[in-house]
């Protein structure tokens, strides 16, 4: 018989909204949405199945306890309280992997981590009657948060951060995470039928997650996750059917118009490895390409991208120009949109256009923002128009 857990899914701040769409549509029922973190219930299959497919959570956390302390003996008690043993076998290794706190009396994540570690082997020394854990089995690491005294347990799922689809083994300079990759790909009306350029691809995460998009192919199909080894809480069984349901719906036969363009012909050529990696090698065309030689026949595509922000002195002097250049590019583009993600503040007056839309987000600890410059939307097809 399936368990019914209360499921935490961390993500990008600002990006909440997208990450609960997702969740809604995988056809689970959302608890809360907080700052960085969407709450929402779901058996021992959804664990497998929010793993596989979501696109923009960083993790998936099985919630297994949460409770106010603002001494130390409360957080031990609070921890104690916790039944460990419907988690942990006798043989797991199980520690604190994390510990954050904001707005709370105890703020040591060290300290909190080693009392809590010694909070749950004293519930198991009790519930299994041992006084040595061999910790030789699966992993169970927990990721604990503090906020406002209020401690919440997390037994992390994924293991490795959901950001890393196993496609990317070369990376530029200023990488763009995957999982915020696809969360900003769907704050725009882009869909796999329309035209997509990324005039600064780097090592290819727009165009790539764009592709696997358009393929309908889940994001967590060529990697591994830690509870795939936990048989006291996933049958294995269950793990085979998500990658098999993942399998069936993945279009192979999908025509696409992707691009991703770059000055570097070294990135260009590890942009091109990642996509094969990925599985979507053939859906993407990358060019060796300056941004003032950016152009497009046709009407009604995209612009994405991640330019430079400038964090180096002897870019800074650069930015303007490098804008401007973008600007006038975008112009010439007639009917097209364009969506830019910089901590540059002076994105609009060098481009030449006020935004329709701006987005704060956080990247990783950086503020940025999402600028969105909207095009017309295309003509309505007409009804037997095959064109």
């Amino acid at each position: 018989m399936k368990k019914t857990y209360e499921l935490l899914a961390p993500c990008h701040f600002g990006l909440e909204a997208v990450l609960k769409r997702e969740i809604l549509e995988l056809g689970y029922e959302i608890s809360q949405v907080e700052d960085g973190k969407v709450t929402f219930i779901g058996d021992d299959d959804a664990i497998c199945r929010a793993n596989v497919f979501l696109r923009t959570a960083e993790r998936v956390l099985i919630k297994v306890g949460s409770f106010t302390a603002t001494t130390f003996e409360e957080l031990f008690q609070g921890t104690k309280a916790i039944r460990w043993e419907e988690y942990i076998p006798r043989d797991g290794k199980f520690w604190v992997a994390k510990a954050s706190s904001i707005k709370s009396k105890l703020f040591s994540p060290s300290d909190i981590q080693s009392i809590m570690k010694k909070a749950m082997v004293e519930r198991l020394k009790q519930s299994y009657g041992l006084s040595w854990f061999e910790e030789t089995g699966s992993r169970y690491p927990l990721r604990v948060s503090l906020y406002k005294d209020v401690v919440t347990v997390g037994l992390d799922t994924s293991g490795d951060s959901l950001h890393k689809r196993g496609y990317r083994t070369l990376s530029s300079r200023a990488p763009i995470t995957e999982t915020l990759a696809a969360a900003l790909l769907m704050l725009t009306p882009w869909r796999g039928d329309r035209v997509l350029v990324d005039p600064f691809c780097g090592s290819g995460t727009f165009p790539i997650e764009a592709a696997m998009m358009a393929a309908n192919m889940a994001p967590g199909m060529g990697r591994t996750f830690l509870s795939e080894g936990w048989e006291n809480i996933i049958p294995g069984r269950y793990w085979q059917e998500v990658r098999e349901e993942a399998a069936d719906l993945l279009d192979r036969e999908i025509k696409t118009d992707i691009q991703g363009y770059d000055i570097d012909g070294e990135i260009i050529k590890a942009a091109r490895v990642n996509a094969k990696r990925a599985g979507v090698g053939s859906l993407i065309h990358f060019q060796q390409r300056p941004v003032k030689e950016l152009s497009h026949p046709k009407k009604y595509g995209f612009l994405i991208m991640n330019p430079p922000y400038g964090e180096r002195l002897e870019e800074k002097e650069n930015l303007p120009a490098l804008y401007k250049e973008i600007g006038e590019r975008f112009a010439v583009l007639d009917s097209w949109s364009a969506y830019v993600i910089t901590a540059y503040e002076d994105v609009e007056r060098c481009m030449g256009r006020k935004a329709d839309k701006n987005r704060k987000i956080y990247n990783g600890m950086m503020k940025t923002y999402f600028y969105q410059f909207l095009g017309p939307k295309p003509p309505r097809k007409k009804a037997g128009d095959g064109s």
